[in-house]
């Protein structure tokens, strides 16, 4: 009689065999989710649907309605891509650029891109997911890896792989074509159904798929053209520098070379404050500068050391903390499960905001307020102020580009700024790393830092956090006038040794392990760098400490 297996789903139990894949269990409870299974949770593990079980689990699944199962879907989807490509054009080569809208951007080497083109690579996309090809995995020696890509011409992973430290690791395969992903992959093409393709110009295009926000349906993708423009402006650059990928990083690094590297991302960086300045400078309308931006983007630093690029020009900036301007918690809206909701527009007395701003700019002095976050209560503390002839108001905060917040002030004396870390350096040319990852490794290491925070704690939190840019920050960011990237080449490698160990002490039982390691394997395919080089007032200093603007 063959051994059977007990595994228990949210609190039920069932017997299986002895060897049983988690894919054959999984048709038992894909009634309870909405979309297709695309990975299993073994005792809070992550594993894929070809595992054979042979001994009893907790188990669970994710779709692609979850965060987890998201990335999972959008990474399959990639691999889906290269092999329509693959067939289709084998002579073109697809560079995975960033990530843009709720898509990535791909550009190709050595093809003109048409209309045409795009709507058949779409269909034979769509074609072998129909055909439901299973997606097999294989654990190769490294070594041997390498000599298989060098063999296929795929240099950019040959590169990769030589600064990872693994004996072995996994490749992928549908049909003919092989590839190596950090991380995992959904089990067949066919629950790969729904993406869209859009053409974007003769180069590139973008492949947009459902997010964890609107898992029903791929939406129509948005061209945010100045968040493009900055995307495209940032990977031009890298190009020119010759930083593109992990491998291009890290062997700046293994030369101990580093140092030129951070002086040049940091360089770029300042250009743009120095434009801003300018812009500014020859609109004298301008009255008032509002910095917008998702979670850990830098806007504090930014803030401040523009307010040092205007005073050179002869400005005399003010700087008004939002977070002042909070209600009295007892006011504070709330969630639907009780939580408050501090991320909301609602949170902010935006009539007193709106009625200081008005006086500021009419040469009045005004009492500013000062929130406790240990009381939960507005304080006037004796804090007075008044503008000169020369003075600009500098504002950051997480709703500045939302008009209603400064709903008395017209349009023309405001200048509005967004601010987000658009990473571009990814692991190769078919692995991109997310903007929102690099900014919960900042977040993480801030967290930790200032607050006292552990890893999961952090983890725990990224989902609301998220939620609310979701609905009051990207909605918004069409209306600025110029983009910021703080996003720094060299930043992954610093943030690896800060970030590293909390990401190791998150308890193996804790719901935020899979989280965990998933990023921790994001980071092994980078290099450490030491933080002594990086500037003290560098926009990366607000999160590993040590900045000019804290102390």
């Amino acid at each position: 009689m063959a051994k059977q297996i007990i595994m228990n789903f949210r609190g039920n139990t069932k017997e299986f065999e002895s060897g049983t894949t988690v894919k054959e269990i999984s048709e038992y409870y894909q009634e309870n989710f909405n979309y297709p299974i695309l990975l299993g949770k073994i005792d809070n593990e992550l594993v894929e649907l070809n595992e054979p079980l042979t001994r009893s689990y907790t188990i669970d699944f994710y779709d692609r309605s979850s965060g987890v199962g998201n990335s999972i879907y959008g990474r399959t989807l990639q691999f889906l891509m290269v092999v329509a490509l693959n067939q289709l054009w084998e002579e073109a080569e697809v560079i995975i650029q960033f990530s843009i809208d709720k898509g990535f951007y791909c550009e190709l080497k050595n093809k003109t891109v048409t209309k045409e083109d795009i709507e058949e690579l779409q269909n034979k996309m769509m074609e072998l997911s129909k055909e439901d090809h299973i997606i097999n995995k294989m654990s190769v020696s490294r070594i041997d890896a390498i000599k298989f890509f060098k063999k296929k011409k795929q240099y950019d992973k040959v590169e990769v792989l030589k600064y990872i430290s693994n004996t072995y690791i996994n490749l992928y395969r549908i049909d003919k074509t092989y590839d190596y992903f950090y991380g995992k992959l959904a089990y067949s093409t066919g629950q790969i159904d729904d993406f869209k393709l859009d053409w974007i110009n003769e180069t590139g295009f973008v492949v947009s798929y459902p997010s964890s926000y609107n898992p029903e349906c791929t939406l129509d993708y948005v061209h945010h053209q100045m968040m493009f423009d900055k995307f495209l402006e940032y990977s031009r650059w890298a190009t020119m520098i010759n930083q593109q990928t992990a491998a291009d990083l890290n062997q700046v690094v293994a030369k101990g070379k580093y140092s030129e590297l951070i002086g040049l991302a940091e360089v770029y960086y300042n250009n743009q404050l120095v434009d801003i300045a300018s812009n500014i400078i020859n609109n004298r309308n301008i009255k008032i500068i509002l910095i917008a931006g998702p979670s850990s983007a830098g806007k504090t630093t930014t803030a401040k050391k523009l307010a040092i690029y205007l005073r050179s020009k002869g400005l005399k900036p003010y700087q008004i903390s939002m977070d002042n301007y909070f209600l009295d918690r007892e006011k504070t809206p709330k969630l639907a499960n009780g939580e408050l909701d501090t991320e909301s527009l609602n949170c902010v007395d935006i009539n007193l905001f709106n009625k200081q701003l008005m006086s500021l700019l009419d040469g009045e002095k005004v009492d500013l307020p000062t929130f406790n976050f240990v009381t939960g209560k507005r304080e006037y503390n004796g804090e007075t102020l008044k503008m000169d002839e020369d003075g600009i108001i500098i504002v950051e905060g997480l709703h500045c580009m939302n008009d209603e917040l400064t709903q008395s002030i017209d349009r023309s004396v405001k200048y509005k700024i967004y601010i987000t870390p658009l990473t571009q350096i990814n692991i190769d040319h078919h692995n991109r790393v997310h903007t929102s990852d690099t900014r919960k490794l900042r977040r993480i290491v801030r967290d930790n830092r200032y607050r006292g925070y552990k890893a999961y704690e952090t983890l725990d939190r990224w989902k609301n956090i998220r939620e609310g840019e979701e609905k009051y920050i990207f909605p918004y960011q069409d209306d600025a006038d110029y983009v910021v990237n703080s996003a720094l080449l060299y930043e992954l490698g610093i943030l690896k040794t800060y970030v590293e160990p909390l990401l190791f002490n998150v308890p193996e039982d804790n719901p935020n392990y899979p989280e965990a390691i998933r990023l921790i394997n994001l980071l092994r395919n980078f290099l450490p760098i030491p933080s002594e080089d990086v500037p003290a007032d560098s926009v990366l200093r607000e999160f590993i400490g040590r900045s000019a603007f804290y102390k």
